[in-house]
């Protein structure tokens, strides 16, 4: 990283400098707009007057610094100015704006971890662009790195958007969903599997594979397909360390959640597979798998169908990839309003340093619900997608509600992260709330 003297020189492009400081400090003075820089844990704002006051403790670490008198002014509290800002955390905040280390919002949804050579890696879909009737889906996968697992480098684009060719599979306007990468020690290629949902046919869902000698890519396309002939949605993957064998869990559309054996070089399916969870309909019906292993148990937490609505989360226990599997219940504690904390589970992350942390990662979707929405939604889908059943609220209520997921009303580039700690009685998961929590804080 550049550092570079300004003294008392002024810039006009001022806003895309930043003080390098020493704490602690009284107050700071540097022309900025607005901008929030993560510290300490004090908070400093600047008024457009001369004088710069400290109003408050708190435990984000933000400063928010408002323009004040020219540089030349003040350049005797000016050290150094560094072309970018690192923005440091030390807990993870559910629900809570995150950025990266140069101040942007983490763009990787419905993601995953894979821990390399002493860093953490983050990917998962960019969806910086997906405004309110944009058209734009994605903007391709993007990477992260960090050493810490709460500050995130950005790598930029492993798996970029198509943007001439709206027929590619990988065209920004194309459903592009959870992107799960896996390792193959013995072709040595990281394999990465994407699902994607053809745009004119939402129940037309396939898988795109590709492979790469790096994590951060480029990643070449092997196929593009369904996985036994069959339309596959939501999904992970699971590799047993001990045999090398690895699996696909995807949710057979509006059906089940189907096991498959995945071949040597994890780039296609052998045939061999299981189904489980069969469910009349949707919402029931099961989607979202995220696996885990503790203890020779495996478990799988599985979400119910309701588009970009939170729902419930479920888990199941079994001790064979392929089943059978016992429904251990809803996976969240003390959550009055049964929406799993309004996220959905994209992933789960073993700690590699940590005997017993496992971290579920969760995207909170619809960031502008309202604070009263129905304890009962859930339920209330349900009337309204069984054919046996009335709805169970008013019709003009139930299309307000409906309305937060209208393509043309819901921001998908402001959505937000709820990653918690799944923690054990016994070995029964469950997940509880946390305003903010540290990995510190866990064996």
């Amino acid at each position: 990283m550049s550092y570079t003297k300004y003294g008392g020189r002024r810039s006009k492009n001022f806003h895309d400098f930043y003080a390098k400081i020493t704490l602690p400090i009284d107050f700071i003075v540097f022309e900025c707009y607005n901008y929030r820089i993560f510290i300490s844990n004090t908070i400093y704002r600047k008024n457009t007057s001369e004088d710069s006051t400290r109003i408050e403790n708190i435990s984000s670490r933000a400063f928010e610094i408002i323009i004040g008198r020219p540089l030349s002014y003040y350049d005797t509290y000016i050290i150094t100015l560094e072309r970018y800002v690192i923005y440091m955390y030390n807990c993870f905040r559910p629900g809570k704006e995150w950025l990266d280390t140069t101040g942007k919002p983490i763009q990787a949804h419905g993601g995953s971890i894979i821990f390399l050579n002493g860093e953490y890696y983050l990917y998962g879909e960019n969806k910086e662009k997906t405004k309110p009737g944009s058209g734009i889906w994605h903007w391709g996968v993007r990477c992260y790195k960090s050493s810490d697992l709460y500050n995130w480098e950005d790598l930029g684009l492993i798996c970029p958007p198509e943007t001439e060719d709206d027929d590619n599979p990988l065209h920004y306007a194309q459903y592009l969903d959870r992107p799960h990468i896996i390792y193959n020690d013995k072709t040595q290629k990281f394999v990465m599997w994407i699902k994607i949902m053809n745009k004119q046919n939402l129940s037309s869902q396939k898988m795109y594979v590709a492979v790469s000698d790096k994590i951060t890519g480029p990643y070449t396309k092997v196929k593009f397909f369904h996985p036994l002939g069959m339309s596959s949605g939501d999904f992970d993957l699971a590799k047993d360390e001990e045999s090398g064998k690895a699996y696909i869990f995807f949710d057979r559309v509006h059906h089940d959640i189907i096991c498959a054996d995945l071949n040597e070089d994890y780039t296609d399916v052998t045939g061999t597979y299981t189904a489980h969870f069969q469910q009349p309909f949707c919402p029931l019906v099961r989607e979202a798998p995220a696996f885990f292993k503790r203890n020779g148990y495996l478990y799988l937490a599985t979400s119910g169908t309701t588009g970009y609505f939170p729902n419930p989360t479920n888990c199941y226990r079994g001790t064979d990839y392929h089943g059978p599997w016992e429904d251990l219940g809803y996976l969240h504690r003390g959550d009055i309003e049964r929406l799993s904390f309004r996220s959905q589970i994209s992933s789960v992350f073993k700690h590699p340093k940590k005997e017993n942390l496992y971290i579920a990662l969760a995207d909170r979707w619809l960031v502008e619900l309202p604070d009263n929405m129905p304890h009962n939604l859930f339920e209330i889908i349900i009337s309204d997608c069984d054919e046996t059943q009335e709805l169970i609220i008013p019709k003009d209520e139930y299309e307000r509600i409906k309305s937060y997921n209208n393509p043309m009303k819901r921001d998908l580039s402001i959505a937000k992260y709820v990653w918690l700690p799944i923690e054990f009685d016994g070995d029964t998961p469950y997940i509880k709330w946390y305003d903010e929590w540290r990995v510190e804080d866990f064996d």
